[in-house]
């Protein structure tokens, strides 16, 4: 079962107006994705996703143009050797490069669909999983900068469908966000987890002021306060306080930056995303080097079903598996395009789909209704 054909499609919404969500890396204009198509010879078709960073075009060129040659004849079930061949041919000669890492990471995933496909088994099924219930936090593009009795209604809306977990958005002022959490953390009561994302835009003084707080809160995390390269300001925050872990990961790719990061001692709360780390091969290597030091994985979730789909298979087959982030953005096609890959039970938990492979049935002409919007997905206001 050879592999004669990689193809990549990105797809763009513009999100239309009253929909955008503030937060700190800018607000909202639109939203990229890009699907990935694998072909072998024996007519089986593999889909993944790949996240297109701000270029969709680069990485769509980085497919169709070097990873995707490099892999052409090989065995499509053979991840490791794709993986090595890629890595020999790109990523050890070239540096891992972000644009690279996201672009493999489509084809990795699309490599596992085929193989469970090949054998008629879901994906957590082929690395020893079960379809469990995992426990799902509302996520997504959501719950941005707004006034704080806005936002603890958003925030109840997602606990009264199910969620016993939400994630607010802080990256504003430090003052703003500290009002915000307490008056969330009033309305939902004690008994919902909160967590939070500053997505890259705090300062360490910043976050002196806001841990303590998160701390009287019970708080569950404050995720990516700073750049993904910056592990001294990683490094001092963490010693703010104990009581609130320090989470990361959706913008480090794979094992060896997250060796990096094990190694500066700072970040207590692991969060690889599928389709920017390398796929579901090196989420698995990632997660074996959480396990050994008792790290939890919090898989971050990218735009499509597809994703979301691949998160769950591998955190059902995890043994140091935390959240699964659903997406519970207001206005995001991508996220059912191809039906709904989960739903939220009363009990917060999510389940992996149960079909073969992912268990996505893709329609590609519904790729028609989305053409490539060139241009940033995000705005900011200075």
């Amino acid at each position: 079962m050879k592999i004669i054909k990689v193809t990549a499609i990105p797809l763009s919404f513009r999100l239309p107006e009253g929909k955008t969500v503030a937060m700190g890396i800018g607000s909202t204009l639109k939203r990229d994705a890009i699907i990935v198509r694998v072909e072998t010879d024996d007519g089986i078709v593999g889909y993944g996703e790949a996240h297109p960073g701000r270029s969709a075009g680069a990485i769509v060129s980085l497919i169709h143009n070097t990873l995707g040659p490099l892999i052409m004849g090989l065995e499509a079930t053979d991840v490791i050797g794709a993986w090595q061949r890629i890595h020999r041919m790109q990523f050890s000669s070239h540096g891992l490069g972000a644009g690279a890492a996201l672009a493999y990471s489509g084809i990795d995933m699309a490599l596992w669909d085929i193989r469970g496909k090949a054998v008629n088994l879901p994906v957590y099924a082929l690395m020893g999983g079960s379809r469990r219930r995992i426990p799902a936090y509302a996520g997504g593009i959501a719950m941005g900068f707004q006034p704080p009795e806005s936002l603890a209604d958003e925030a109840q809306s997602y606990v009264d469908r199910g969620y016993k977990a939400v994630k607010l958005r802080f990256g504003d002022t430090a003052q703003d966000d500290i009002a915000r959490i307490k008056h969330v953390r009033k309305v939902l009561g004690d008994d919902i987890d909160i967590l939070t994302d500053a997505n890259t835009n705090y300062t360490i003084a910043q976050a002196r002021r806001v841990l303590p707080v998160l701390a009287e809160v019970q708080a569950g995390w404050l995720e990516e306060p700073f750049a993904c390269n910056d592990f001294a300001s990683y490094r001092e925050a963490a010693k703010i306080t104990p009581l609130v872990p320090i989470a990361a990961g959706e913008n480090h790719f794979m094992r060896f930056e997250f060796a990096q990061m094990l190694e500066a001692g700072a970040v207590q709360i692991w969060q690889p995303d599928l389709s920017k780390t390398g796929g579901i091969t090196e989420g698995i290597r990632i997660a074996a080097l959480a396990s050994a030091f008792r790290i939890p994985i919090h898989a971050h979730s990218s735009a499509t079903g597809l994703n979301h789909a691949a998160s769950l298979h591998f955190l059902a087959a995890t043994e140091n598996a935390g959240y699964f982030e659903a997406c519970v953005s207001h206005f995001n096609p991508f996220r059912d395009m191809f039906g709904a890959t989960f739903e939220i039970g009363a009990d917060g938990c999510v389940e992996p789909p149960a079909g073969p492979g992912l268990g996505v049935e893709v329609d590609e002409d519904l790729f028609r209704q989305y053409p490539l919007i060139d241009g940033p997905g995000y705005v900011v206001k200075f």
